[in-house]
């Protein structure tokens, strides 16, 4: 249900629209009514709302004040404003400080359904679309927590470090990397190994199976194959190519 807030210094106006309109049958609800925008002002710093309906011509602070004021610090809340015929130009003005609609007084059934449906959907898609970005966020945040761990542990890191790190199974993990990624996160581990010894053999005062158990192969014969199949030359060419190049310098 999305929340509003009734605001009219007309206490049967109020009464009438609090209890003859079906507002759960599209969504909504009353949560609260006041008589002017002081008070509404009041409700809406301690009280989350969605919808403001909102009368015109109110003592202390009227309708357009109070829109204005809504549109400046509170711009997530919807406004909606109710207006006699004689006060439409102040409804046309209202419309620069955000409204969404207006509504002539005492509000037909047929207008007020016609309206509050319009901004169901619109709300609806609002909502969709927030929880689109928030799920965004935290799968970035996901995928940068995975990516920095396997930074600083990918000589000796699993699937299941990271599951543990990252509350998933390990098959909803490699399943959930790859639908972000694009990438299997095998072959990334891969990569960032691959680079990592490309690095090391550049610093000759390590040996190429030192630096193979460094980036997390055991068996030097396995980083061998697998530096190859990266590159296309294995690291003894690698470095022999480097040194000749050196050299040449």
């Amino acid at each position: 249900m999305y929340k509003v807030l009734l605001v009219d210094d007309e206490k049967e106006i109020r009464y009438g629209l609090k209890n003859y309109f079906p507002w759960s049958h599209l969504g909504f609800e009353i949560v609260h009514d006041c008589e002017d925008g002081k008070k509404a002002l009041e409700y809406i710093a301690d009280n989350p709302i969605d919808v403001l309906l909102t009368d015109i011509r109110m003592p202390v602070i009227d309708g357009l004040g109070l829109a204005k004021q809504i549109y400046q610090k509170h711009n997530q809340i919807h406004t909606v404003i109710l207006s006699g015929y004689r006060d439409f130009q102040y409804a046309k003005e209202a419309m620069k400080f955000g409204v969404v609609d207006y509504i002539v007084k005492p509000g037909k059934y047929e207008e007020m359904q016609e309206v509050f449906s319009h901004l169901k959907k619109k709300l609806d898609t609002c909502l969709t679309i927030h929880s689109a970005k928030a799920t965004g966020n935290y799968s970035d945040n996901i995928i940068d927590t995975i990516k920095k761990y396997v930074e600083n542990n990918y000589a000796d890191i699993s699937l299941g470090d990271l599951a543990n790190l990252c509350k998933m199974s390990p098959n909803y993990l490699s399943t959930f990397f790859k639908e972000k990624t694009g990438t299997n996160f095998s072959s990334y581990l891969t990569e960032i190994r691959m680079k990592k010894a490309l690095q090391m053999l550049n610093d000759f005062d390590y040996k190429t199976y030192e630096i193979s158990n460094f980036v997390g192969y055991s068996n030097p014969k396995n980083f061998t194959r697998t530096f190859k199949k990266y590159y296309g030359i294995t690291p003894r060419e690698y470095r022999q190519t480097s040194n000749h190049q050196a050299e040449i310098r």
